[in-house]
């Protein structure tokens, strides 16, 4: 069986208002696990959209993010 995990979200969340997608995340944030799948598909959706800045101020804040939650 051939599933295409990124086409499957896609297609689930395509005609998602800006509400939705941020229930989306929240949710995975959160700690529902099955929608971690989700949030990468977003990131990825926003990061091929982001200039060369905002990809790096992305990276600076996953930078920051990380050195928190390991430090706890």
């Amino acid at each position: 069986m051939d599933l295409n995990l990124r086409k499957a979200i896609l297609s689930n969340i395509s005609d998602n208002d800006q509400t939705q997608l941020q229930a989306t995340i929240v949710d995975a944030v959160n700690g529902e696990e099955k929608m971690l799948p989700g949030l990468g598909v977003l990131f990825e959706l926003i990061w091929t959209q982001s200039s060369e800045e905002e990809k790096q101020e992305m990276l600076d804040a996953l930078e920051q993010g990380v050195k928190q939650a390991t430090s706890s």
